[in-house]
C-alpha cells in the first residue's frame, strides 16, 4: 500500500524515461488495427470464464504470495516444451528505422544469394549429366553450393535465434553450420579439450584426440547426506561436466548419451569406457580397466540419443575406486570405425579379462583412431562405502586395500626393550 500511495509522485519523472517503444505507439497502440469482429456467445461466455479466473487467480496471488509466481513460472515452462515459440522482432516495426532497413537490407541480400545458388545447382546437375565432366570443375562448384547455402541464410535474425536456442533442424546445412560454430568457439569444446590433457588423458590413454562431435552425458544426483532421505528422494539425472568429481553412488547405474553429430551420413562408432588409475602392485605402477565396451553404433546429425541398445556387447560395471588409492580417471570414448558402412566383429570381454586392458593395441587391431574425430567425455572418483557394496554383490570378490608403505621405525627395538631393570 506504500508504494501505491507514492506512486503519484513519481508518475511526471516515469513519462520522461525512454523505453524501446515511442511515445506515440504507446499512447495509440491500436490506431492503424482493423476493428475487432462482433463478439459471439461463445466469446462472450468464454471472456466471463476468463474475467473470473483472473479474479480468483488475483485474489489468490493476494494471499499466497510467490507461491502462484512459481506455478505460472512452471507452467510457462512447460508450454514453451510442448510448442516452442517462434522468432519475434525485438522492436516493433517502425520504432527503429535503421533497424528496420538493416532487416530489409538482410532478406534482400539473402534472396539474391539464393538466386545464385539456384543457378549453381543447375551448373552442377548440367556437369554431372555430361559424358566427360571435368572432375576439378565440378568439385568446385560443389564447394561454391555448400558455402552459398550457408551464406545465404546465416544472417537472418530467425535462423541465428532457432540455432541459439535448441530448435536448429539439424538437415539444413546452415543450422549445423551454425551448431558446431557454437560448439566449437563458446566454450564447451575448450573445456573438454583443457580437462583431458590437464588430467593427462593424453597420452596417458591415447596419444591424440580431436573431437568431432559434442558428446554428454547425465548421471544421477549426488546422494542426500540424510540417510533418512536417500531411500525416499528420487534423484533426476544431471549433466556432468568435465572432469568434475562424481561419487560411486551416482555411476552405479548406465549413463545417459547424448549427441550432436554434423554429418548427414551414417557411420559406425565404437564405445568404450576405461579407468585408468587402477593399482598394479605386483609391477608397482598402474593399470586399466575396461568399464565398458559397444561396438557399431550408428550415428548421424538426425540421432540425438544412441539408436541401438547400449550394454548388449560387454556390460557396463559401475566405477569402483579402490581404497587407499587416490582419485580415478574415467574416460568415456566413442572413436568412428574405419569403415563407416561396414560393422567390426570384437568379441566379448570377460570380467577376468577386462584388468589391464590395453588400448592402445585395441585401437591398432581394430582400427580406432582418435585423431580422425568422435567424442570423448572425461570424470573422477574417489573411494567411498558404496565401492565395498560394488564389489560385494556386483563383482563378487574380495576388496582389495591399498596405502603407503609404513616407514621404518628407528627407535622400534629400543621401545620392545624394558625401560627399567
Amino acid at each position: 500500500m506504500l508504494a501505491l500511495r507514492r506512486l503519484p509522485r513519481f508518475t511526471p519523472r516515469l513519462a520522461s524515461i525512454r523505453g524501446h517503444a515511442t511515445l506515440d505507439a504507446t499512447v495509440h497502440p491500436q490506431a492503424d488495427a482493423p476493428p475487432p469482429p462482433p463478439p459471439s456467445s461463445v466469446t462472450a461466455q468464454s471472456s466471463a470464464v476468463a474475467g473470473k479466473q483472473a479474479e480468483n487467480s488475483s485474489g489468490s496471488a493476494g494471499a499466497s504470495g510467490g507461491g502462484d509466481g512459481q506455478q505460472r513460472n512452471g507452467a510457462r515452462r512447460v508450454k514453451a516444451a510442448q510448442g516452442p515459440r517462434d522468432w519475434c522482432r525485438p522492436i516493433a516495426k517502425g520504432v527503429e528505422p535503421a533497424y528496420d532497413y538493416a532487416l530489409r537490407y538482410i532478406l534482400k541480400d539473402a534472396a539474391f544469394m539464393r538466386k545464385e545458388l539456384e543457378q549453381l545447382r543447375a551448373a552442377v546437375e548440367a556437369e554431372e549429366k555430361k559424358p566427360e565432366r571435368d572432375e576439378v570443375a565440378l568439385e568446385s562448384l560443389r564447394e561454391q553450393v555448400r558455402v552459398l547455402e550457408i551464406q545465404s541464410e546465416v544472417n537472418i535474425p530467425e535462423v541465428r535465434w532457432k540455432a541459439k536456442s535448441g530448435l536448429a533442424d539439424m538437415s539444413k546445412p546452415i543450422y549445423r553450420h551454425l551448431v558446431e560454430q557454437k560448439w566449437r568457439e563458446e566454450g564447451d569444446l575448450d573445456l573438454l579439450m583443457e580437462r583431458i590433457y590437464q588430467m593427462n588423458v593424453v597420452p596417458d590413454l591415447l596419444p591424440e584426440l580431436r573431437p568431432s562431435f559434442d558428446l554428454r552425458i547425465k548421471y544421477a544426483e549426488a546422494p542426500p547426506d540424510s540417510n533418512y532421505l536417500r531411500t525416499r528422494v528420487k534423484r533426476k539425472l544431471k549433466p556432468v561436466e568435465p572432469g568434475v568429481f562424481l561419487a560411486p553412488e551416482q555411476t552405479r547405474r548406465l549413463p545417459e548419451l547424448s549427441m550432436t553429430l554434423f554429418h548427414t551420413d551414417t557411420r559406425l562408432y565404437t564405445l568404450l569406457m576405461v579407468d585408468l588409475d587402477v593399482p598394479d602392485p605386483e609391477n608397482q605402477t598402474f593399470t586399466s580397466y575396461l568399464h565398458w565396451l559397444q561396438p557399431n553404433i550408428p550415428l548421424s546429425a538426425f540421432t540425438t540419443t544412441p539408436p541401438v541398445p547400449l550394454n548388449t556387447h560387454t556390460r557396463y560395471v559401475a566405477p569402483h575406486p579402490q581404497r587407499g588409492t587416490p582419485y580415478h580417471r574415467y574416460v568415456l570414448l566413442m572413436l568412428p570405425q574405419p569403415s563407416a558402412p561396414e560393422p567390426i566383429s570384437v568379441p566379448v570381454f570377460e570380467d577376468s579379462d577386462r584388468l589391464g586392458f590395453d588400448f592402445r593395441a585395441f585401437a591398432a587391431q581394430y582400427g580406432l583412431d582418435g585423431a580422425r574425430g568422435g567424442g570423448a567425455h572425461m570424470w573422477r572418483e574417489v573411494w567411498d562405502e558404496t565401492v565395498s557394496h560394488i564389489y560385494q554383490h556386483t563383482l563378487r570378490k574380495e576388496e582389495p586395500r591399498f596405502g603407503k608403505m609404513p616407514r621404518p621405525d628407528p627407535y622400534a627395538d629400543l621401545k620392545r626393550s624394558k625401560k627399567y631393570l
